[in-house]
């Protein structure tokens, strides 16, 4: 099923909340090997749907001031330093769609020769940075719709999950219902808010507006299955590059989630981007709890009713 009760591939979750004719599903294919940690895409993010500004206040942590995803912060990039991998000095990343280094000032291939660092190189100083520009996942089985009592949650016809804010009660049951984190209350109202891949767009006929402001085509956007076999390709490339760590992560249909809506290309594990390893819809074993929990109910009350039955045929059989 779509909403997430139960874990495993889903052809067509769009068809199964209810669209009839609905669109190929659309998605986010984010590419972090060519990310510059520009913020552009939290910008435009912002900008386009009115979102609250997070403050100037330095966390200490980096150059990150926004820290995380939340009701506010829809499209968060992150800057990881590290140091670099044992037995290499550099990670000889390729733009997207040519054999050539990435060059960073323009997002576009550069000579091979050229000796300008790019996202997740070694810096000089035996560190790299890496980059990646995180969102809500847009879960094929989403535990966040099977929590919402009012529906405020809903999937639309491209695939999408989507909080409708008017509908929101601010109950927060959606909140420790994520398996990502992603969705939070926000502190002014209470309501919950999360990314929707910008819906009055793609209803438009437009893509996204953080996609539409990477300059580096780190963040893609398409028909999902279109993505994935594009991310398969640039994983390969990466890899006869010489870039053996680059892995997907969220793109698998039979993964904890059903498969992600938005997945990524990641240069190092997930726990190192603040990403579950394994992240399971959270809601897939509510059936089960369900049953145990009537069978448990049906026992207390059978248990009173004999409490009660028991004792009344004793004494009739001692009248007798």
């Amino acid at each position: 099923m779509g909403n997430g009760l139960f874990s495993g591939p889903e052809p067509d979750p769009a068809g199964d909340a209810g669209h009839e004719n609905a669109p190929p599903r659309v998605g986010f294919f984010t590419d972090t090997s060519v990310c510059i940690g520009c913020k552009a895409c939290e910008v435009a993010c912002k900008e386009w749907n009115a979102l609250p500004e997070d403050g100037l206040s330095l966390t200490g942590m980096s150059y990150d001031n926004t820290v995380g995803l939340g009701a506010s912060t829809w499209r968060h990039v992150a800057f990881i330093e590290q140091p670099v991998p044992a037995g290499r000095t550099e990670l000889p990343l390729l733009a997207p769609d040519s054999g050539k280094p990435a060059a960073p000032d323009s997002g576009k291939p550069a000579a091979p020769d050229s000796g300008k660092q790019v996202a997740g190189q070694d810096d000089g100083a035996g560190v790299r940075w890496l980059m990646s520009s995180d969102v809500c996942k847009h879960c094929t089985h989403a535990a966040c719709l099977d929590v919402c009592p009012t529906g405020s949650l809903f999937r639309t016809e491209f695939g999408t999950v989507v909080v409708q804010e008017d509908i929101c009660n601010g109950c927060g049951y959606c909140v420790p219902a994520c398996p990502y984190g992603v969705i939070e209350q926000r502190p002014t109202d209470g309501r919950a808010f999360k990314c929707t891949m910008c819906y009055d767009r793609l209803g438009a006929g437009q893509e996204p507006a953080c996609a539409k402001a990477c300059p580096t085509e780190s963040i893609q956007f398409g028909p999902l299955d279109e993505l994935r076999e594009r991310a398969a390709l640039r994983v390969e490339q990466l890899h006869d590059a010489g870039v053996t760590e680059a892995r997907l992560y969220g793109h698998e249909p039979d993964n904890g989630v059903g498969g992600d809506g938005a997945f990524f290309l990641l240069m190092d594990e997930p726990e190192v981007y603040g990403l579950p390893p394994d992240p399971v819809v959270t809601t897939r074993d509510l059936p089960a709890m369900w049953r145990h929990a009537g069978i448990a109910a049906l026992s207390l009350v059978t248990g009173a009713a004999l409490s009660f039955a028991l004792p009344a045929l004793t004494r009739r059989s001692g009248r007798t």
